[in-house]
């Protein structure tokens, strides 16, 4: 079975305020504040857990569905679990076809894709996937626009984007300008603006090389330990 690892579709994860022990939450530790890979793992385990519970009651609950789907993206990158991956990119599309101007769908949808070829590079990728670079702008894209002015999305997309092309600097600077003076409603909002101006000196340098290795730390396990 292929493998490979997806480290960013899950951003999203915190996008709103986050209440102790709920899915949301439980991904928000795993994702930013655990090293330890066996801890994440078993955070992201109750996470799912905790979102089917959710579904057994409320089987159209937006919220516990984009969650479960997340966790299932995050175990993929745990694991290096492709058919975690394939149900994780289901979860998403389906969301996405109930709403097209559900943001949080398309920054999910995003990350799948360009993460995947983080990963394995575009053509394995492609290969293995169906992963596209065009796919996965295209829906970046959508997020920021339907995200408004929450800092959120236009920081983590500067983040995706220097990561993706590190010669494209003038779009992430552009990304992370805008989410250095966006909104900041949730505790993600105000990391995500933090991030995106730890990446400015590198971008107002023109050194594309130096803000995406930087924001790959930023990125959901940037830190985390093998």
């Amino acid at each position: 079975m292929a493998r490979f690892s997806i480290s960013c579709i899950a951003a999203i994860v915190a996008t709103t305020p986050a209440i102790a022990e709920t899915p949301r939450e439980l991904l928000t530790t795993a994702a930013f504040q655990t090293q330890d890979k066996a801890k994440a793992l078993a955070l992201v385990g109750q996470a799912i857990s905790a979102s089917e519970k959710i579904l057994a009651s409320r089987p159209n609950d937006h919220e516990a569905t984009l969650q479960r789907g997340v966790a299932i993206g995050y175990r993929a990158k745990l694991t290096r679990s492709r058919s975690d991956a394939r149900a994780s990119l289901d979860i998403f599309e389906a969301l996405a076809a109930r709403d097209a101007k559900d943001a949080e769908a398309q920054m999910v949808i995003a990350g799948w894709h360009l993460d995947a070829i983080d990963q394995l590079g575009s053509f394995m990728a492609r290969t293995v996937l169906g992963a596209k670079a065009q796919t996965g702008e295209v829906a970046l894209a959508r997020a920021v626009s339907l995200g408004g002015q929450r800092a959120f999305f236009s920081g983590l997309a500067a983040m995706m984007q220097i990561r993706l092309d590190s010669d494209n600097v003038a779009k992430a600077r552009k990304l992370a300008e805008a989410a250095a003076t966006a909104q900041s409603p949730t505790p993600l909002d105000a990391l995500m603006k933090r991030n995106a101006v730890a990446i400015l000196p590198a971008l107002r340098a023109s050194n594309g090389k130096a803000a995406a290795a930087l924001a790959k730390k930023l990125l959901p396990f940037g830190t985390l330990r093998s």
